[in-house]
């Protein structure tokens, strides 16, 4: 069961992060975010968003090892802490940010809980 989650989890970070990377204009519209007069915007959710999950999950994948899918708990469970930062200094002001850190929360949980 170990195995078949740490797969799923993997492959949840690819695959969202390769709509970050591959669809950075859609991401930033859930995001709430908006390009502004450079295309770094896109270019940092291409990167933060996209292309760096995909690394990590697919690390993973290649490495096969409890510690390199726990690494994808702990970079979960960062966003998961930046985004309760969030939640406390600049307000929820929308449903989906608690969204979002519940769901980092409870993938940064598992993986690490069955990896460590």
């Amino acid at each position: 069961m170990t195995d078949i989650l740490n797969i799923l989890i993997a492959l949840t970070s690819i695959g969202l992060g390769a709509i970050g990377w591959l669809a950075p204009r859609y991401t930033m519209e859930v995001l709430d975010m908006a390009p502004t007069r450079t295309t770094m915007g896109i270019s940092e959710v291409r990167a933060a968003s996209g292309a760096l999950f995909i690394g990590l999950g697919a690390g993973a994948l290649i490495l096969g090892t409890p510690l390199a899918f726990a690494m994808i708990g702990f970079a979960w469970a960062g966003a998961a802490v930046g985004r309760l930062t969030s939640i406390v200094a600049d307000g929820v002001q929308t449903s989906r940010k608690v969204t979002f850190f519940v769901v980092e929360a409870i993938v940064a949980a598992t993986a690490l809980g069955i990896n460590i």
